[in-house]
């Protein structure tokens, strides 16, 4: 089965005064919405847009694995654990935030920012935070993050090439930009797959493309 998500149903969320525009494809904050709280291990898929000099103050987090990807600009990240990096276009951050963790992110740079941050559940709760930054990840490169049963396929194609989509009992589909098609579907920047039970899928590139394409096993009772 596969239920389509188009990128302007989102949440909209941010403080556009403050330089800070978010897009929400999963239930969040204020945006409560019972029958959309989550996908497998997925419970958000947030793109951040933060323009110079804007950023999200010191905040708390805990039980949950952050996947950030940058699509332009630069990522300021500082955490309670004495992290301190840049993070731009090509690397992959992972916070695992365990037991708790608080950080902060910004647009140090002169550039807008804008970035793709993606929330798990773990498979079990508790234990020290721990945090990684990927340089640089190489096209097609798989990044497992056992922690909470997923794995990450980063997908680039060009128009008319074609990539298959992981036979897996959840996957999950996000455009970062371009167009590519899923089977009858058109998919555009913003748009999301959610895919269950998927055999055989692929994606064709109708124009230049960026994909973020998750694999997750069964649904697991995460209580």
């Amino acid at each position: 089965m596969i239920e389509v998500r188009r990128g302007q149903e989102r949440y909209r969320g941010g403080d556009p005064d403050a330089g800070i525009e978010t897009f929400h494809s999963f239930s969040f904050g204020p945006h409560f919405d019972p029958d959309n709280l989550r996908f497998g291990a997925l419970i958000a898929c947030n793109e951040e847009r933060l323009a110079p000099g804007a950023g999200f103050d010191e905040h708390p987090h805990r039980d949950t694995e952050i996947v950030t990807w940058v699509v332009e600009g630069e990522l300021t990240h500082r955490d309670s654990a004495g992290h301190d990096t840049t993070v731009r276009p090509g690397d992959l951050q992972r916070l695992s935030s365990a037991g708790g963790v608080r950080h902060i992110e910004r647009n140090d740079g002169a550039a807008p920012l804008r970035f793709v941050q993606m929330w798990l559940a773990p498979l079990s709760f508790g234990g020290e935070a721990a945090y990684e930054v990927i340089r640089g990840i190489a096209d097609g490169t798989p990044y497992a993050l056992p922690q909470a049963g997923a794995m990450l396929h980063l997908r680039h194609l060009a128009a008319g090439e074609r990539t298959a989509v992981p036979d897996a009992a959840r996957a999950y589909v996000h455009v970062v930009r371009g167009a590519v098609q899923l089977a009858a579907d058109r998919l555009e920047a913003g748009d999301a797959a959610r895919i269950t039970d998927g055999e055989g899928l692929e994606l064709r590139g109708l124009e230049a493309a960026e994909c973020l394409v998750w694999e997750m096993g069964a649904e697991v009772d995460y209580r």
